[in-house]
């Protein structure tokens, strides 16, 4: 596995690593999707999304932003098993052996809650187990409008904002009105003025070890 790969970042579908990490993916990046599945939008067939236009979608993001990426296709969205994640994870941690990872907030999803425990339990320190010396939870625009009181970022970084938008424009099938292409901007420019800078990714640490 290529050492380069120093940041692994635990994404619980197509579209959450560019929500909370747009600004920091790049080649040193590795993205691991828990599942995907046709049934992003509404169950009904009229609504499905294509395995395949999700596929394109993010080979598409992965080409513009320069990061790598795995997916787990034997389990679906909103329907994880947290002893199977635990499993998935511990065993990329353990190959990828990454310096960082970067974790959904769990907020009211119910797949990132379970993606984050999962995660959490799969970073416990072990005799067999990499350890990983920093770990940071990332936010998405609605845990920032809808679940705010749970959003505590003390760590920031300045990111280009046009490539964070233009890379999730890629992501076609995803745009939501509640997570918008300006509420991206609006949410980073509320970032950057914490940070004093233009625009910021947020993050919370939750273990830090230089």
């Amino acid at each position: 596995m290529n050492k380069t790969f120093n940041k692994l970042i635990i994404s619980p579908h197509a579209d959450d690593e560019v929500l909370g990490c747009g600004g920091i993916l790049d080649h040193h990046c590795f993205v691991y999707y828990c599942g995907l599945d046709e049934s992003l939008v509404k169950p009904d067939p009229e609504h499905r999304i294509p395995l395949d236009e999700i596929f394109e979608e993010i080979e598409q993001v992965s080409t513009f932003l320069g990061f790598k990426y795995e997916y787990n296709l034997e389990t679906r969205v909103n329907y994880y098993r947290e002893q199977e994640l635990i499993t998935s994870i511990e065993d990329l941690i353990n190959k990828l052996k990454p310096e960082f990872i970067f974790l959904p907030q769990p907020g009211f999803n119910q797949d990132h809650r379970t993606v984050f425990d999962a995660s959490f339990i799969a970073l416990r320190q072990h005799d067999e187990n990499h350890f990983v010396n920093k770990v940071l939870v990332y936010e998405a625009v609605h845990d920032v409008l809808w679940n705010y009181r749970d959003c505590k970022p003390n760590y920031f970084v300045e990111i280009n904002i046009e490539r964070k938008l233009r890379a999730y424009q890629l992501y076609k099938s995803q745009v939501r009105s509640f997570r918008s292409v300006e509420d991206l901007r609006n949410v980073a420019a509320i970032r950057g003025k914490m940070a004093n800078c233009g625009h910021a990714e947020a993050f919370e640490i939750l273990r830090w070890v230089e």
